[in-house]
Formats: structure tokens, C-alpha cells, sequence
């Protein structure tokens, strides 16, 4: 002991250490896979049980879903360690201490950088690969040879967003003023975007990037500022918009205006693949036309057997399983009956659901492990470093203060960086070949398709509309349990029970939203299956949405609307998107898959809406009730 007072720094061992930090590690692993267990474990049964189809590339998918758990454990810690803490200080110190265009300038870049650093990013950016130029020449063309721009754009729309709703918290603007207009505006240019073939295939990308801007990265930090601002504009009262609310309905509403703004520029241009002026690569655009699509399976075949045949001609019905083809004969057309004369008949049994395997790989050759890591690690450091440079220099120089403490700032940093890096890595591992895959093999239910892998395959495995129908199932079911399993949406709850005095329970809140993101993702598969156009989908529950808007109370707006943000986390936004590009690339007529995370976002929009005018218009009359009660009592006392 006398020791120990004498010198009172000491050094742990390796083993003290991992023994110390393992609980602690443990708990934040965890927390990474209680969101992530349900989405894979769903995905992988569906497959499995339902499609009945193995899983291809198993191993790769598997250490690529770990690392994906494992880099948002130190991405997230490096946001609470790193990112937030700056992000925090300053929102607590620009208000009071410089003036608006300062404060505007720097939500401004703000928003910028933080969509840069956002993982999705990577997702939008990987996904021209799928699109085919001669089918969508301007979607190709801005994810392939303009997709710096695309991304640029992108941040802008953030960037504005966050400026608007800085504004908003400074002058108390209603969230439902600023929303209305600008959903209206986005359906009459989608209208007329729907209008012209070549720019009706850019709807999907451009409300897709709605839900990618709304991560891990963008919600935490601009919420951040809004809440400084609030607490020095209201007194922290709240007045100035519900500490926050809307800022992020704000940022996945204006990146959506600045990718149709975008294309319409190269659409007038006449700068896209096939275009008069058309800048972009040709060497991408051969690779693309030389892309041949997978082959179309042809229904095989087996003659029936004599037991088959007898009861065939003791019933003269069919058994289940066998058709009845018409070879040869003479047809005639007599008062609209077509009639075949002398025609040979032959009933034979269609193939049970067998098939053989011809690819069980459990690691992708083609995939360099190396060269992705290095991609990633890049990637991470492109979308970090400046973002956490910006805040630092706004941090020292502007606000002229000091950034305490800085070893564990430093930390965060490097978690940050590691975190992303490893996300990256497993996204192009794990998520992005599950998704893919998975998306590749729904169509199977009702399409005649060869899956990923596998050879000497019936399909559709069901009737057609039965089999869109166990699709879109599928669909609803995902994006419930996704969502439930959002740890993002448990914070989102309880904030709202307690910003309701508990009029909506976090329950309550949590189903609501689960539900509308379930029917989102629903009637995006229903929208690929039946190859109907994207503005069909968009303006109905929109339009909806913009009268719930209108009827609802205030502080309802605010957090139903920012519902939206929650449901597009970082597990959800890669798995969808390329499950969307999959189901896209292999249902016939269908050019593209993006349009689905855009009505995952309006869903949970409508359906908090309408379970909050329910709620209160509940409440009033329970009170009409009590009162009408208490009349009547105090009248029968006074008699």
C-alpha cells in the first residue's frame, strides 16, 4: 500500500485492460447488432424457407455483416466521442456569440460536409453499376459520369435545408408552412418530370436521396445546431420549434429538389448518354451494352405416367400439376369462337420445384479483399478529416475557443475514421451481396427468372398474382421489423411521449411508424411487380399527407414529419437500395429499382399523422364526455 502512495501511476497489463474495456466493448456490440439481427436473420429465412434457395457467397456475407457491426461500434463511439462534442459546442456557442449570416454560412457547409461523410453516400454512388444506358440514359449518366455532381448536389440540398431551418428556429416559422409548399412543388416538377420519358427515370434516384442525406451523421450534428439555436432564440422553452423538430424533415425534403434540379440542367443541356452533347465515357457505357441480362428460364416438361392417365380419363379432370398442350389442327374463326379441328393432344407434368446447385461458392473470387478495404479507407477519409477540420477551425478561429477534452476528441476521430472504414468494407463484403442477391432471387415468385447460383429451376415458383403477393408480403415484413428494431426509433419515442405530456405513447409512436415504413417498402415492391410508374405511387399519399399537414396541431407536424428521418438508418438505406436495384434489374419492364426508400419515408409520414389526429380528436371527446358528466352530476345535486 505504501508502495501504491508512493508512485500512484501504475500500468495495467494486456489482459487488465481487455478485462476493463470487454464489458464496455461488449455492450456497444450489442447495441450495433440488436439493430442489425432481425433485418439479416429475416432476409436469410425468406430466402431459405420461402424462395427455398441457397444462400450464395455465405462466408462473405457472413464476416461481412460482423464488420459491419463491428465498424458502426466505433463509428458511433467516435461520433459520441469525436463528432458530437464539437458539433454540440458549437451549437451552444455561434448562436450568442456571432451574427446571422455567420451562423447561416455555417449551417450552410454544415450540412454539406455532413452528407459527405454520410456511409449511404457509398451505396448511391456504387449503384450505377446496375442501371443500363440504353434503358435509363440519364439515370446512367448521372450515376456513372456525373455522380460527383449528383453527390454535390446532394450536400447543397442539406446545406440549404439546414439554413432554412436555422431561420425557422430563429423566427418561430410553423414546420407545416415551410412543408407544404415545398412537398408541392417536388410532385408538380415530378409531374412533369413523369411527362418526359427521359426524365421520368430520374424520379426514384431523386426521392431516394431524400432518405440517404437522414443518417448517423447528418441528423445528430444539424440537431445539434438546432437545438443551441432553439435554447438561445426561446429561452429553452421550446417555442422556437420543439427543440429541433423539423430541421431533419428540412434535409431529406431538399436534396430531392436539388437532383431534379440537377438533371433537368442536363436534361436541357442535352448532356446524357445518347445526347447531342454528351461528355461522358464511352468505355462504361460499352462495358454496359455488352452486359448481358440473365437468361429467362424455359418451363421444362415430364410425360405422365399411366396411373396419371387413367384417372385423366375416369374424371376428365386434370391432376394438379400437369397441363394440357394442343399440337397441330386446323383453327377457324365462326362468330368470335376460335375452333380447332383435328388437333393432337398431349398431357404431360410439370417439373416439382428441384433444382441443382452450379454455384456454391462461399467467397467471391472477383472480389479483391484488399482493394475494397483501400477503397473504403479512402472513402473514410474523404468524408471525416475535412468534416472534423471544419468544425475545429469553426471551433477555434470563429468562436476563438478551446476544445476540451482533446485527447478524447482526438479518439473519436480516429474511431470515427476506423468505424466508417470497416462500414464500407462490409457493406461491399456483407449487405450490398445479401441485398443484391436477395433482391435478384423475389422475383422468382412470379417471374420466370434464374436465380443467383442455381440451375434447372421451375418458376415462377407461384401464380403470378399470388406470387406478388407472398413479394410484397415479404416486403411489409421487412420494413416492420427493420424498423421496430431501429435504435434511433426508441429515442424518437421517448422524446415524443415527453414533448406530448404522454398523449402519444412511445408504443404508440414506435408502431406507427413501423407499420407506415412496412407499407412503404410494401407498395415499392408492388410498384416493381405490376411495372407501374413511380408519380402513381408519389402524388396519392402525398397529397394525403399535405391535408393530415394542414389538420394537424403543431408539435404533431414536427415529429411525425421527422419520423421519416429515423426509419433511414444505416443498416436499412444499403439493404433496401440494393435490394430494390436487384428486384428492378430482373423484373421484366422494369429499368430501374430506386423509388422504394421514398415511399418508405412517406409511409411512417401518413400513418403518425392520421394515429395523431386520432389521438387527439379521442381526447376531445373523452373531454366532451367528462364534461357532459360533470354537468349532469352537479346539476342532479343542485335538483
Amino acid at each position: 500500500m505504501a508502495d501504491m502512495m508512493d508512485n500512484p501511476r501504475f500500468k495495467l497489463g494486456a489482459r487488465d485492460t481487455l478485462r476493463i474495456l470487454w464489458p464496455y466493448v461488449k455492450r456497444n456490440f450489442m447495441n450495433q447488432v440488436e439493430g442489425i439481427w432481425f433485418i439479416v436473420a429475416y432476409l436469410i429465412i425468406f430466402q431459405l424457407l420461402i424462395l427455398q434457395l441457397p444462400i450464395v457467397y455465405a462466408a462473405m456475407i457472413g464476416v461481412g455483416i460482423f464488420v459491419v457491426a463491428v465498424g458502426l461500434m466505433f463509428f458511433m463511439e467516435g461520433l459520441r466521442l469525436g463528432l458530437m462534442p464539437l458539433g454540440e459546442e458549437i451549437g451552444s456557442i455561434l448562436p450568442k456569440n456571432s451574427r446571422m449570416p455567420v451562423i447561416l454560412l455555417f449551417a450552410f457547409l454544415l450540412g454539406v460536409g455532413a452528407t459527405f461523410a454520410e456511409p449511404a453516400i457509398a451505396v448511391l454512388k456504387a449503384a450505377g453499376a446496375g442501371v443500363k444506358a440504353d434503358q435509363a440514359p440519364l439515370l446512367y449518366s448521372l450515376l456513372n459520369d456525373f455522380s460527383g455532381q449528383l453527390v454535390g448536389s446532394v450536400g447543397v440540398g442539406v446545406g440549404l435545408a439546414v439554413m432554412i431551418g436555422v431561420l425557422r428556429f430563429f423566427f418561430a416559422w410553423p414546420l407545416k408552412y415551410l412543408a407544404i409548399p415545398v412537398v408541392g412543388l417536388l410532385l408538380a416538377l415530378s409531374f412533369y418530370f413523369s411527362r418526359v420519358p427521359v426524365l421520368a427515370d430520374v424520379l426514384g434516384l431523386a426521392w431516394d436521396c431524400g432518405a440517404v442525406t437522414t443518417g448517423p451523421v447528418t441528423v445528430p450534428l444539424v440537431l445539434a445546431l438546432g437545438i443551441g439555436v432553439c435554447r438561445v432564440v426561446s429561452s429553452g422553452t421550446g417555442s422556437g420549434g420543439h427543440s429541433g423538430f423539423g430541421i431533419v424533415t428540412l434535409a431529406s425534403l431538399f436534396p430531392i429538389l436539388a437532383v431534379l434540379c440537377l438533371s433537368l440542367f442536363h436534361y436541357a443541356q442535352q448532356d446524357y448518354w445518347g445526347a447531342e452533347h454528351y461528355t461522358g465515357s464511352t468505355e462504361i457505357e460499352i462495358t454496359t451494352q455488352d452486359t448481358s441480362s440473365k437468361p429467362t428460364l424455359e418451363k421444362s416438361l415430364e410425360p405422365i405416367g399411366a396411373a396419371e392417365y387413367a384417372e385423366y380419363l375416369n374424371s376428365g379432370k386434370l391432376p394438379e400439376g400437369y397441363v394440357l398442350e394442343f399440337h397441330g389442327g386446323s383453327a377457324e374463326l365462326d362468330d368470335g369462337v376460335i375452333t380447332v379441328e383435328k388437333p393432337d393432344l398431349t398431357i404431360k407434368k410439370l417439373y416439382q420445384r428441384d433444382f441443382e446447385v452450379i454455384s456454391d461458392q462461399t467467397w467471391d473470387e472477383h472480389s479483391n479483399f484488399s482493394e475494397k478495404l483501400s477503397a473504403a479507407g479512402m472513402d473514410a477519409l474523404r468524408a471525416i478529416i475535412p468534416l472534423c477540420l471544419f468544425l475545429y477551425i469553426v471551433l477555434r478561429l470563429v468562436l476563438r475557443q478551446r476544445m476540451a477534452p482533446r485527447n478524447d476528441v482526438g479518439i473519436g476521430v480516429l474511431f470515427a475514421f476506423a468505424g466508417m472504414t470497416l462500414f464500407g468494407l462490409g457493406i461491399a463484403l456483407g449487405l450490398t451481396p445479401l441485398g443484391g442477391q436477395l433482391g435478384s432471387n423475389v422475383p422468382v415468385a412470379f417471374a420466370e427468372i434464374l436465380p443467383w447460383g442455381l440451375d434447372h429451376v421451375e418458376g415462377p415458383l407461384f401464380s403470378d398474382h399470388w406470387g406478388k403477393f407472398v413479394a410484397i408480403g415479404f416486403a411489409f415484413f421487412l420494413g416492420y421489423g427493420a424498423t421496430l428494431a431501429e435504435p434511433a426509433l426508441n429515442a424518437l419515442g421517448d422524446t415524443v411521449e415527453r414533448i406530448t405530456v404522454g398523449a402519444f405513447r412511445k408504443k404508440l409512436l414506435m408502431q406507427s411508424v413501423a407499420v407506415g415504413v412496412g407499407f412503404g417498402i410494401a407498395a415499392g415492391i408492388f410498384k416493381m411487380a405490376y411495372n407501374l410508374p413511380l408519380i402513381w405511387m408519389l402524388i396519392p399519399p402525398y397529397l394525403l399527407v399535405l391535408v393530415l399537414t394542414w389538420l394537424s396541431p403543431h408539435s404533431f407536424v414536427n415529429f411525425s414529419w421527422d419520423s421519416a428521418g429515423v426509419t433511414t438508418g444505416p443498416i436499412t438505406v444499403p439493404l433496401v437500395l440494393a435490394m430494390g436495384l436487384g428486384v428492378g434489374a430482373n423484373v421484366p419492364g422494369v429499368s430501374d429499382g430506386f423509388g422504394i426508400l421514398a415511399l418508405a419515408s412517406v409511409g411512417p409520414i401518413l400513418t403518425v399523422l392520421t394515429v395523431g389526429l386520432y389521438t387527439q380528436y379521442s381526447q376531445r371527446d373523452n373531454t366532451d364526455e367528462t364534461l357532459a358528466d360533470d354537468a349532469e352530476l352537479i346539476e342532479a345535486e343542485a335538483t
